[in-house]
């Protein structure tokens, strides 16, 4: 049996994994290495990748930084949250407000110990990163538009991190062979980009109660629930523009039956959209969001590419 003091001690480690959002770390780490090995690196080894030190330091820093971010952004939120989410709010204030801010400091910290030893862009890529997820947290995200923009924006540009570790290390002959591969990778991040867009201004839905308590100016509380959903059809339907890229003009492999399942349940998505009116349909249609960004996560293995060089460009197979 566990004594009174270990039990609070365990509560309050789960109340800390709660702020930093812990389950999605390892989603987080997956996604990164997934990319690197299908999408930004392919015509290096999966092994090579796997045991690169400096790509390692690279994902973990990423990891840390984002669960820092959850810190502050959880700082930041923690009197809208208790009206928005009041469970998940009575289990977080386990752990103390200067407890957060010093585990959020030490993270940061060793996020800049560990990217000053990959590289002085490494450095310079996590410190502007660090200061921009504070900004938007203290700032940006009240403000409706530009919050959400900047939210999607900071969730795509940790796998930017990776692709200029790489493009860093190809050779002068290479650059122009490589830059091939950047149409596929801006498809790729666009798709990404927009659903999690979405998946923001559902969120503003979803916390409208506790954004208009706490003065928060989103898109439904200054311009109303019908524009807000106008906005996220059109973005929604605008997820077709990469889908085609990725799949009539490049080889993406089987993950085209990915993308073609999301193009279905996103339809399902706005007819559900436009019916919903409700924190518990609102946030029905987040889930649903967060499973097509996780399935795309492990869909990525999908692709399997094989890269063939020819002195003048690089041919991505299936």
């Amino acid at each position: 049996m566990l004594s009174r003091q270990h039990k609070l001690l365990l509560m309050k480690i789960i109340s800390l994994f709660s702020v930093v959002r812990g389950y999605n770390i390892p989603i987080i780490i997956l996604a990164q290495y997934l990319s690197a090995i299908f999408i930004l690196a392919p015509e290096i080894r999966a092994l090579d990748i796997l045991l690169d030190f400096n790509l390692f330091l690279i994902v973990f820093a990423s990891s840390l930084t984002i669960a820092s971010g959850y810190i502050i952004n959880n700082f930041y939120d923690s009197k809208k949250d208790l009206i928005n989410r009041p469970n998940k709010s009575m289990l977080d204030r386990l752990v103390s407000q200067k407890t957060k801010l010093t585990v959020y400091f030490s993270l940061n910290f060793i996020v800049a110990l560990m990217s000053m030893f990959v590289s002085w862009r490494a450095f310079l890529f996590f410190s502007l990163y660090i200061f921009f997820v504070w900004f938007y947290s203290h700032k940006i995200k009240k403000y409706p538009i530009i919050g959400n923009l900047t939210a999607a924006l900071l969730a795509v540009l940790p796998f930017f991190a990776i692709l200029l570790y790489y493009y860093t290390k190809i050779s002068f002959n290479d650059i122009e062979i490589y830059k091939s591969q950047l149409a596929v990778i801006f498809a790729h991040a666009t798709f990404l980009f927009l659903l999690l867009l979405v998946r923001e201004m559902i969120k503003d839905l979803e916390n409208l109660k506790g954004d208009l308590a706490n003065g928060y100016q989103t898109i439904p509380i200054i311009y109303g629930e019908a524009i807000s959903k106008k906005v996220i059809t059109i973005l929604t339907i605008l997820t077709i523009l990469p889908v085609y890229v990725l799949i009539e003009i490049y080889d993406v492999g089987y993950m085209d039956i990915y993308f073609y399942a999301c193009l279905i349940i996103l339809i399902f998505f706005l007819l559900y959209l436009w019916k919903s009116n409700t924190k518990a349909q609102f946030l029905l249609l987040h889930n649903v969001l967060k499973f097509l960004i996780v399935a795309g996560v492990f869909c990525i293995v999908l692709i399997n590419p094989s890269v063939l060089w020819h002195g003048k460009r690089l041919l991505l197979m299936v």
